[in-house]
């Protein structure tokens, strides 16, 4: 089963930009978002706000990752790789702490969603496939780092956060404000358009139509996002953020 998984796990490394997408689109035009929950709007706006802190919380866990030590997770060649066993910072705290934001992120727009089998099937889905690419990497990283490699999984969780080990892994770090900018602005814009269109294709679908100036703002704040993004992008390729260079 497990070697099952690495082969699963290998094929979603290389392909997940393209997959990743597919699927979520999958789910959500297979289930329209539900306009309220039991006919509840005050139960409906509760689970939004819950929805809207749960991406910023993965939001959040991955800026700090990457404020205090960036890893390209790319790999090489769209291949799991690592030239370097990476242990300080938040890889101190968790192995794979940002597959943790990343959950988290998608956790939060499915919830948004809000549709049950979205929700369900959504974070059941993508929980599995982040496991399958974690046994894929650390298959990979056994067999390159041997003893040092597992005494790194003995002293640090998978998938726990153990903040109890964030003082002494980021000892004599500096939290870097303009690398988290130039590598995770364009998962900021991503989430963000999600959270946009996820709430237009509500506004879409329900009974009561809404005023035009909300709908009229939804649209400002899509323009906005993709022009913010646009100028990070910008900037980025002129030097601005200093991008220094990834551990890979």
């Amino acid at each position: 089963m497990k070697a099952t998984m690495i082969h699963i796990g290998n094929f979603f490394f290389k392909y997940r930009n393209q997959a990743f997408p597919l699927i979520i689109v999958a789910l959500f035009l297979m289930s329209p978002p539900p306009a309220e929950i039991g006919g509840s709007v005050t139960a409906e706006r509760v689970k939004d706000v819950i929805a809207l802190l749960v991406v910023f919380c993965g939001l959040a866990l991955r800026a700090t990752v990457i404020g205090y030590a960036y890893i390209q997770r790319g790999g090489l060649k769209k291949r799991v790789y690592a030239s370097d066993l990476v242990t300080e910072g938040m890889f101190g705290v968790c192995r794979n702490p940002l597959y943790v934001g990343n959950m988290l992120v998608y956790a939060g727009v499915f919830l948004l969603h809000g549709n049950p089998v979205v929700v369900i099937v959504g974070i059941a889905l993508f929980m599995f496939i982040y496991q399958c690419i974690v046994y894929a990497e650390e298959a990979f990283l056994e067999d390159k780092f041997g003893d040092a490699y597992r005494a790194y999984c003995a002293d640090v969780p998978r998938w726990m956060l153990h903040f109890s080990n964030f003082a002494q892994a980021t000892h004599g770090m500096v939290f870097n404000v303009k690398r988290v900018i130039a590598k995770d602005y364009s998962t900021v814009s991503a989430a963000l358009l999600a959270v946009l269109l996820i709430e237009i294709y509500r506004v879409a679908g329900a009974a009561n139509a809404l005023p035009l100036p909300y709908i009229s703002l939804l649209g400002l704040f899509i323009a906005v996002v993709g022009a913010a993004t646009g100028m990070v992008s910008l900037l980025k390729k002129r030097g601005i953020f200093n991008d220094p260079k990834a551990i890979s």
